[in-house]
């Protein structure tokens, strides 16, 4: 079972899943706990091999649907049939896969930093990344990837937390999501193919050069999401701009008729 933090509300039936990307945990959600505790029941989920999280993986059928699932059995294990989710980074892709496995019990999905596709930059990345992961300790790449994705100087809290977070990571689990990577393009683009028929909000900075465009383009041919650009913002959004990313994401759950 994965490691979990819960907060139950004296009045709201809704619940909202909180879900990490690839070498973080749910530290990363520290300033969104009391905001969304005050409205929702709240669960928050270290991934296996993240955090506080031991589940060990086998190399050989590693998989994001795998990781989706480890959080539907979570899910079973603390009785909530259906939630809100909200996802950054990565994380969004381990929503729409889990959303992919069972339709019911997504409400909707919340994504700051979400990535949908890999342009250029994000591609090469990822490619060196592999050719020096088996030589090159882990926090090392590590950095290196913090350092690309968040560059500016208004970025530095969000760059220091991943990296603090990324040491809690087992090394051997750093790789094995590593190796995900080398099909991640395949693999988004089969993503994206659903229909996912449930409102979806992302909310990203318009300082995060490697996955805002691709997502300005899904949102265009997709009634069911909405965009919000958050000024002087980078990847993690959460971090940078608390308070609108707060407003913005309980503002949107709480008007879904839904739960």
């Amino acid at each position: 079972m994965l490691h979990t933090k819960k907060f139950i509300h004296s009045s709201s039936s809704k619940w909202v899943v909180f879900i990490h990307g690839a070498g973080g945990s749910s530290a990363i959600w520290f300033k969104q706990i009391k905001p969304f505790s005050e409205k929702f029941n709240v669960l928050l989920i270290d991934l296996r091999g993240h955090g506080q999280s031991k589940l060990k993986s086998d190399s050989k059928n590693y998989s994001f649907k795998i990781i989706a699932n480890d959080v539907l059995l979570t899910l079973k294990d603390h009785c909530i049939d259906t939630a809100h989710f909200v996802g950054v980074s990565m994380g969004s892709i381990i929503i729409k896969q889990l959303y992919s496995l069972s339709p019911k019990t997504v409400q909707s999905m919340v994504f700051a930093g979400a990535v949908t596709e890999l342009n250029f930059k994000s591609r090469l990345l990822l490619r060196i990344g592999r050719i020096f992961n088996s030589v090159m300790p882990y926090m090392l790449l590590y950095k290196i990837f913090a350092r690309v994705m968040m560059p500016r100087k208004n970025h530095e809290q969000s760059r220091k937390l991943f990296i603090q977070e990324a040491k809690k990571v087992m090394d051997k689990e750093f790789k094995r999501w590593f190796k995900l990577t080398a099909r991640l393009t395949a693999y988004l683009a089969e993503l994206e193919q659903n229909t996912f028929k449930i409102p979806t909000l992302y909310i990203m900075g318009g300082e995060d050069h490697l996955f805002l465009a691709p997502v300005k383009k899904l949102v265009q041919n997709d009634h069911y999401s909405q965009l919000q650009i958050v000024p002087n913002c980078g990847h993690v959004v959460n971090i940078e701009n608390p308070l609108v990313f707060n407003e913005l994401s309980i503002d949107f759950i709480d008007k879904l008729k839904m739960g």
